[in-house]
Protein backbone atom coordinates (compact mmCIF):
# COMPACT_ATOMS: atom_id res chain seq x y z
CA UNK A 1 0.00 0.00 0.00
CA UNK A 2 2.85 2.53 0.72
CA UNK A 3 4.64 1.51 -2.38
CA UNK A 4 1.24 2.66 -4.57
CA UNK A 5 0.96 6.01 -2.45
CA UNK A 6 4.75 6.21 -3.46
CA UNK A 7 4.19 5.75 -6.73
CA UNK A 8 0.70 7.96 -7.39
CA UNK A 9 2.76 10.94 -5.69
CA UNK A 10 5.50 10.28 -8.32
CA UNK A 11 3.07 10.76 -11.19
CA UNK A 12 1.50 13.78 -9.87
CA UNK A 13 4.89 15.40 -8.86
CA UNK A 14 5.67 14.47 -12.97
CA UNK A 15 2.44 15.99 -13.97
CA UNK A 16 2.43 19.37 -12.30
CA UNK A 17 5.86 19.77 -13.88
CA UNK A 18 4.50 19.02 -16.95
CA UNK A 19 1.47 21.12 -16.79
CA UNK A 20 4.01 24.09 -15.48
CA UNK A 21 6.10 23.80 -18.78
CA UNK A 22 3.57 23.82 -20.91
CA UNK A 23 1.66 27.34 -19.08
CA UNK A 24 0.08 29.70 -21.30
CA UNK A 25 2.49 32.44 -19.07
CA UNK A 26 5.15 31.48 -21.36
CA UNK A 27 6.26 34.48 -24.08
CA UNK A 28 5.64 33.35 -27.79
CA UNK A 29 7.96 34.37 -29.83
CA UNK A 30 7.20 35.28 -33.90
CA UNK A 31 9.84 35.58 -36.26
CA UNK A 32 8.92 37.11 -39.37
CA UNK A 33 11.53 35.46 -42.40
CA UNK A 34 10.92 38.81 -44.53
CA UNK A 35 12.71 39.93 -42.49
CA UNK A 36 16.89 39.09 -42.53
CA UNK A 37 19.87 40.55 -41.43
CA UNK A 38 23.31 39.27 -43.04
CA UNK A 39 25.80 38.06 -40.71
CA UNK A 40 28.91 39.00 -41.26
CA UNK A 41 32.31 36.64 -40.45
CA UNK A 42 35.02 38.83 -37.88
CA UNK A 43 37.68 40.30 -40.51
CA UNK A 44 41.17 39.08 -39.69
CA UNK A 45 43.48 41.94 -38.30
CA UNK A 46 44.76 44.03 -40.89
CA UNK A 47 48.64 42.57 -42.13
CA UNK A 48 51.14 42.58 -44.48
CA UNK A 49 51.10 39.31 -45.85
CA UNK A 50 54.28 37.34 -46.51
CA UNK A 51 54.92 34.28 -48.72
CA UNK A 52 57.32 31.44 -49.39
CA UNK A 53 56.93 29.55 -52.60
CA UNK A 54 55.99 26.16 -51.92
CA UNK A 55 58.99 24.48 -52.72
CA UNK A 56 59.06 22.56 -49.64
CA UNK A 57 55.89 21.12 -47.46
CA UNK A 58 53.99 24.28 -44.95
CA UNK A 59 55.75 22.81 -42.01
CA UNK A 60 59.41 23.49 -43.60
CA UNK A 61 58.47 26.45 -44.82
CA UNK A 62 56.85 28.01 -41.50
CA UNK A 63 60.07 26.72 -39.25
CA UNK A 64 62.59 28.36 -42.08
CA UNK A 65 61.21 31.68 -42.00
CA UNK A 66 59.04 31.84 -38.31
CA UNK A 67 62.59 33.39 -36.58
CA UNK A 68 62.83 35.74 -39.66
CA UNK A 69 59.39 37.14 -39.14
CA UNK A 70 59.72 37.94 -35.80
CA UNK A 71 62.81 39.21 -36.58
CA UNK A 72 61.11 41.70 -39.40
CA UNK A 73 58.19 42.11 -36.97
CA UNK A 74 60.17 43.46 -34.09
CA UNK A 75 62.75 45.64 -36.25
CA UNK A 76 59.59 47.35 -38.74
CA UNK A 77 56.87 47.35 -36.39
CA UNK A 78 54.74 46.03 -39.26
CA UNK A 79 52.20 43.28 -38.69
CA UNK A 80 53.59 40.52 -40.93
CA UNK A 81 51.90 37.36 -41.51
CA UNK A 82 53.21 34.16 -43.09
CA UNK A 83 50.62 32.93 -45.40
CA UNK A 84 51.08 29.52 -47.42
CA UNK A 85 49.75 29.17 -51.10
CA UNK A 86 49.39 25.00 -51.76
CA UNK A 87 51.35 25.36 -55.12
CA UNK A 88 53.32 27.84 -57.51
CA UNK A 89 50.09 28.23 -59.69
CA UNK A 90 48.04 29.20 -56.41
CA UNK A 91 50.91 31.71 -55.43
CA UNK A 92 51.04 33.80 -58.58
CA UNK A 93 47.13 34.02 -58.49
CA UNK A 94 47.11 34.90 -54.99
CA UNK A 95 49.75 37.89 -55.81
CA UNK A 96 47.80 38.85 -58.56
CA UNK A 97 44.48 39.00 -56.54
CA UNK A 98 46.66 41.37 -53.96
CA UNK A 99 46.59 38.56 -51.49
CA UNK A 100 50.15 38.25 -51.15
CA UNK A 101 52.03 41.70 -50.60
CA UNK A 102 55.72 40.34 -49.90
CA UNK A 103 56.87 37.13 -52.06
CA UNK A 104 59.77 35.19 -51.62
CA UNK A 105 60.56 33.27 -54.69
CA UNK A 106 62.65 31.31 -57.41
CA UNK A 107 63.77 34.10 -59.88
CA UNK A 108 61.69 31.58 -63.37
CA UNK A 109 58.10 32.41 -60.65
CA UNK A 110 59.69 35.98 -60.30
CA UNK A 111 59.80 37.11 -63.52
CA UNK A 112 56.05 36.28 -64.21
CA UNK A 113 55.26 37.90 -61.27
CA UNK A 114 56.83 40.93 -62.72
CA UNK A 115 54.44 40.60 -65.64
CA UNK A 116 51.53 41.54 -62.98
CA UNK A 117 53.39 44.25 -61.57
CA UNK A 118 55.82 43.34 -58.85
CA UNK A 119 59.04 44.10 -58.77
CA UNK A 120 62.54 42.82 -57.25
CA UNK A 121 63.89 44.63 -53.86
CA UNK A 122 66.07 42.11 -52.67
CA UNK A 123 67.79 38.89 -52.88
CA UNK A 124 69.52 35.85 -50.47
CA UNK A 125 73.29 35.15 -50.34
CA UNK A 126 73.30 31.30 -50.42
CA UNK A 127 74.11 29.01 -48.10
CA UNK A 128 77.94 28.81 -50.36
CA UNK A 129 78.17 32.44 -50.01
CA UNK A 130 77.36 33.15 -53.54
CA UNK A 131 74.08 35.31 -54.61
CA UNK A 132 73.64 32.94 -57.64
CA UNK A 133 72.42 29.10 -57.02
CA UNK A 134 72.24 25.74 -59.49
CA UNK A 135 70.37 23.04 -60.39
CA UNK A 136 71.19 19.32 -60.12
CA UNK A 137 70.45 16.12 -61.99
CA UNK A 138 70.35 13.48 -59.10
CA UNK A 139 70.37 9.24 -60.17
CA UNK A 140 70.48 6.43 -57.84
CA UNK A 141 73.76 5.36 -57.06
CA UNK A 142 73.70 1.66 -58.13
CA UNK A 143 71.82 2.38 -61.42
CA UNK A 144 74.19 1.10 -64.01
CA UNK A 145 72.54 2.12 -66.96
CA UNK A 146 73.86 5.98 -66.47
CA UNK A 147 76.80 7.63 -66.17
CA UNK A 148 76.25 10.99 -68.07
CA UNK A 149 73.80 13.53 -69.25
CA UNK A 150 74.07 11.51 -72.93
CA UNK A 151 72.86 8.07 -71.07
CA UNK A 152 69.56 10.39 -69.63
CA UNK A 153 68.22 9.64 -73.14
CA UNK A 154 65.32 7.27 -73.45
CA UNK A 155 65.26 7.63 -69.40
CA UNK A 156 62.34 8.47 -67.03
CA UNK A 157 62.58 12.04 -65.64
CA UNK A 158 60.31 13.29 -62.21
CA UNK A 159 61.16 17.17 -61.73
CA UNK A 160 59.80 19.18 -59.16
CA UNK A 161 57.51 21.62 -61.17
CA UNK A 162 57.17 23.56 -64.06
CA UNK A 163 57.58 26.88 -62.67
CA UNK A 164 60.66 25.32 -60.78
CA UNK A 165 64.21 27.49 -61.77
CA UNK A 166 66.36 24.67 -59.54
CA UNK A 167 64.28 21.85 -60.00
CA UNK A 168 63.29 22.25 -63.74
CA UNK A 169 64.21 25.10 -66.13
CA UNK A 170 67.98 24.95 -65.06
CA UNK A 171 68.55 21.32 -65.76
CA UNK A 172 66.74 21.42 -69.17
CA UNK A 173 68.30 24.37 -70.07
CA UNK A 174 71.52 21.73 -69.13
CA UNK A 175 70.26 19.21 -71.36
CA UNK A 176 69.21 21.10 -74.01
CA UNK A 177 73.13 22.35 -74.19
CA UNK A 178 74.02 19.19 -74.36
CA UNK A 179 71.73 17.85 -77.35
CA UNK A 180 68.71 16.49 -75.53
CA UNK A 181 65.35 17.58 -75.81
CA UNK A 182 62.14 16.81 -73.86
CA UNK A 183 61.05 13.91 -76.62
CA UNK A 184 64.02 12.55 -75.66
CA UNK A 185 63.12 11.34 -72.48
CA UNK A 186 60.73 8.47 -72.28
CA UNK A 187 58.69 10.23 -69.58
CA UNK A 188 58.57 13.64 -68.10
CA UNK A 189 56.78 13.72 -64.89
CA UNK A 190 56.63 16.65 -62.35
CA UNK A 191 55.81 15.86 -58.36
CA UNK A 192 52.71 15.40 -57.44
CA UNK A 193 50.26 16.85 -54.77
CA UNK A 194 51.09 20.39 -52.82
CA UNK A 195 54.01 21.89 -51.06
CA UNK A 196 57.28 19.41 -50.21
CA UNK A 197 57.94 19.03 -54.22
CA UNK A 198 61.48 18.89 -53.59
CA UNK A 199 61.05 16.50 -51.32
CA UNK A 200 59.39 14.31 -53.47
CA UNK A 201 61.58 14.43 -56.21
CA UNK A 202 64.70 13.08 -54.34
CA UNK A 203 62.44 10.06 -52.67
CA UNK A 204 61.23 9.20 -55.85
CA UNK A 205 64.36 8.53 -57.06
CA UNK A 206 65.65 7.07 -54.13
CA UNK A 207 62.90 4.73 -54.75
CA UNK A 208 63.64 3.79 -57.92
CA UNK A 209 60.41 5.03 -59.68
CA UNK A 210 62.15 7.19 -62.07
CA UNK A 211 65.43 7.11 -63.38
CA UNK A 212 66.75 10.64 -62.76
CA UNK A 213 65.50 13.53 -61.02
CA UNK A 214 65.65 17.45 -60.72
CA UNK A 215 66.13 19.65 -57.67
CA UNK A 216 67.54 22.83 -57.01
CA UNK A 217 71.34 22.81 -55.23
CA UNK A 218 70.55 22.34 -51.41
CA UNK A 219 67.71 20.20 -51.17
CA UNK A 220 69.85 17.51 -50.20
CA UNK A 221 70.39 18.90 -46.88
CA UNK A 222 66.74 18.98 -46.20
CA UNK A 223 66.18 15.43 -46.90
CA UNK A 224 69.14 14.30 -44.82
CA UNK A 225 67.08 12.69 -42.27
CA UNK A 226 64.84 10.85 -44.13
CA UNK A 227 66.83 8.53 -46.82
CA UNK A 228 70.18 7.38 -47.05
CA UNK A 229 72.42 10.16 -48.80
CA UNK A 230 74.74 7.44 -49.76
CA UNK A 231 72.57 6.12 -52.35
CA UNK A 232 72.21 9.39 -53.97
CA UNK A 233 74.63 10.55 -56.57
CA UNK A 234 74.41 14.11 -58.42
CA UNK A 235 75.13 13.11 -61.90
CA UNK A 236 75.10 16.92 -62.98
CA UNK A 237 74.69 20.58 -61.90
CA UNK A 238 73.96 23.67 -63.72
CA UNK A 239 75.26 26.70 -64.36
CA UNK A 240 74.18 29.26 -61.28
CA UNK A 241 71.54 31.68 -61.84
CA UNK A 242 70.42 34.87 -59.97
CA UNK A 243 68.94 33.28 -57.19
CA UNK A 244 66.03 33.84 -54.43
CA UNK A 245 64.21 37.27 -54.79
CA UNK A 246 61.98 38.99 -52.67
CA UNK A 247 59.25 41.33 -54.26
CA UNK A 248 56.81 43.31 -53.39
CA UNK A 249 52.95 43.33 -55.16
CA UNK A 250 51.96 46.21 -57.66
CA UNK A 251 50.65 48.99 -55.65
CA UNK A 252 51.93 47.96 -52.09
CA UNK A 253 53.08 50.96 -50.08
CA UNK A 254 56.62 51.97 -51.24
CA UNK A 255 56.87 52.91 -47.51
CA UNK A 256 56.36 49.35 -46.37
CA UNK A 257 58.89 47.96 -48.61
CA UNK A 258 61.51 50.31 -47.80
CA UNK A 259 61.11 49.57 -44.12
CA UNK A 260 61.45 45.89 -44.75
CA UNK A 261 64.07 46.18 -47.32
CA UNK A 262 66.33 48.23 -44.36
CA UNK A 263 65.12 45.22 -41.91
CA UNK A 264 66.73 42.65 -44.13
CA UNK A 265 69.88 44.40 -44.87
CA UNK A 266 70.86 45.20 -41.35
CA UNK A 267 70.87 41.22 -41.12
CA UNK A 268 74.10 40.06 -40.51
CA UNK A 269 76.29 36.86 -40.06
CA UNK A 270 78.78 39.04 -37.49
CA UNK A 271 75.75 38.40 -34.75
CA UNK A 272 75.16 35.38 -33.37
CA UNK A 273 71.48 35.89 -33.00
CA UNK A 274 70.76 37.17 -36.34
CA UNK A 275 73.11 34.66 -37.83
CA UNK A 276 70.55 31.86 -36.76
CA UNK A 277 67.85 33.84 -38.14
CA UNK A 278 69.55 33.01 -40.87
CA UNK A 279 71.14 29.86 -41.32
CA UNK A 280 67.04 28.67 -40.45
CA UNK A 281 66.08 30.46 -43.47
CA UNK A 282 68.61 28.32 -45.69
CA UNK A 283 70.24 31.87 -46.33
CA UNK A 284 73.68 33.29 -45.60
CA UNK A 285 72.65 37.65 -46.17
CA UNK A 286 70.28 39.63 -47.85
CA UNK A 287 71.39 42.10 -50.51
CA UNK A 288 69.86 44.10 -52.47
CA UNK A 289 67.96 43.52 -56.02
CA UNK A 290 67.15 45.35 -59.36
CA UNK A 291 64.26 43.87 -61.92
CA UNK A 292 67.22 43.92 -64.68
CA UNK A 293 69.31 41.50 -62.44
CA UNK A 294 66.72 38.96 -63.70
CA UNK A 295 67.33 39.12 -67.60
CA UNK A 296 69.41 35.90 -67.71
CA UNK A 297 66.57 33.60 -66.41
CA UNK A 298 64.07 35.57 -68.95
CA UNK A 299 66.91 34.91 -71.95
CA UNK A 300 66.79 31.24 -70.49
CA UNK A 301 63.02 30.72 -70.18
CA UNK A 302 62.87 32.43 -73.16
CA UNK A 303 65.12 29.76 -75.25
CA UNK A 304 63.62 26.72 -74.66
CA UNK A 305 60.08 28.30 -75.68
CA UNK A 306 58.68 28.83 -71.59
CA UNK A 307 57.87 32.50 -72.37
CA UNK A 308 55.26 31.53 -73.75
CA UNK A 309 52.78 30.09 -72.49
CA UNK A 310 52.22 31.91 -69.02
CA UNK A 311 55.28 32.70 -69.03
Amino acid sequence: MQLIRTVVTILLLAAALLCSACSDEETVVKVDMNKRAPITAAKPAESITYAYLPQYSHTISFERHRKLLDYLRNETGLPLRQIFPDTFDEHIKMVERGEIDISYTNPLIYIRLARLGSRAFARIIEPTGSPDFRGQIIIRRDNPLIDSLDDCRGKRWIAVDPGSAGGYLFPLGLFMEHGLDLADFDEVVFAPGPGGKQEKVVLAVNAGAYDIGTIRKGTLDIVRNKIDLDQIRVLAQTRPYPGWVYSARKGLDPDIVERIRRAMFRLTMAREDQADILRTAGMRGIISAQDKDYDPVRALAKKIGMLSGGF
